[in-house]
């Protein structure tokens, strides 16, 4: 019996730690260096991307309960900010776009400078200051 109750209780603690381990970046706006790549401009066209300014692409599906916070939040941080464009992606509606772009979990949030170019993504609910952090140097 005591071996069954120390297996659980081992079982439990894997299972937390993984747990962490898996979220820990959750919402973390992170950079991504990313090259130009051929069929970029094709990409930009297809989700909507701004050529006037950085855009914030929020993948999401209506099953998702956390997108609806990140819409918000990033309807909020693009309306403080002049020249930042807001396109969301429904996961389920062009999974093509997910598949270009590596969305493997909702929300993910992706950052795109003016040329197309990612530069930032998080995966999760960002932190607003995190975005304008992210959004601010490239509208210099």
């Amino acid at each position: 019996m005591m071996t069954v109750i120390v297996a659980i209780f081992a079982a439990g603690v894997v299972a937390t730690l993984a747990g962490w381990l898996l979220t820990r970046r959750s919402g973390t706006v992170r950079e991504v260096h990313s090259e130009p790549v051929q069929g970029a401009d094709a990409d930009a066209a297809a989700l909507g991307i701004s050529r006037t300014g950085p855009t914030v692409v929020h993948f999401s599906a209506p099953w998702c309960g956390p997108c609806d916070r990140v819409r918000r939040l990033v309807d909020q941080v693009c309306d403080d900010l002049v020249d930042v464009a807001h396109v969301e992606v429904d996961l389920d509606a062009n999974p093509q776009a997910a598949r270009r772009f590596s969305v493997l979990s909702l929300p993910t949030t992706l950052i795109f400078d003016i040329n197309g170019r990612q530069r930032y993504r998080a995966s999760g609910v960002p932190k607003a200051a995190d975005l304008r952090s992210a959004l601010e140097p490239l509208l210099a």
